[in-house]
């Protein structure tokens, strides 16, 4: 399976601790192609339908659904914890997350 940066995958969560995001969801990846071909861990955003307006959050739509990718919840995991994988983000939606992302950790 290959993956790549801004593609969605479901990704099992679980155990988790504290206020980190759990259950199985969709997640973006969120690491560079090079990190995703090489490394058994990727880095990924998790997504929530709370529709709630963070900085952190990004807006999208997928399956039909509008959701966020919870920029504030990066983390990596192991590729095993990946169920599926599902299409790419849209344009817009990939430039939404740079920004976000450049927003909270660079700048």
């Amino acid at each position: 399976m290959e993956l790549k940066q801004y593609s969605v995958v479901l990704v099992n969560l679980d155990p988790t601790l504290g206020s980190e995001i759990k259950k199985t969801r969709p997640c973006v990846i969120v690491s560079p192609n090079e990190m995703n071909k090489y490394l058994n861990t990727i880095v990924v955003a998790p997504m929530t339908t709370n529709l709630r307006v963070y900085p952190t959050r990004v807006p999208v739509m997928h399956n039909n659904k509008n959701g966020m990718i919870a920029i504030d919840q990066i983390r990596t995991i192991d590729k095993i914890r990946i169920v599926k994988v599902f299409e790419k983000l849209s344009h817009t939606e990939i430039i939404g997350c740079k920004t976000v992302i450049k927003e909270t950790f660079v700048d």
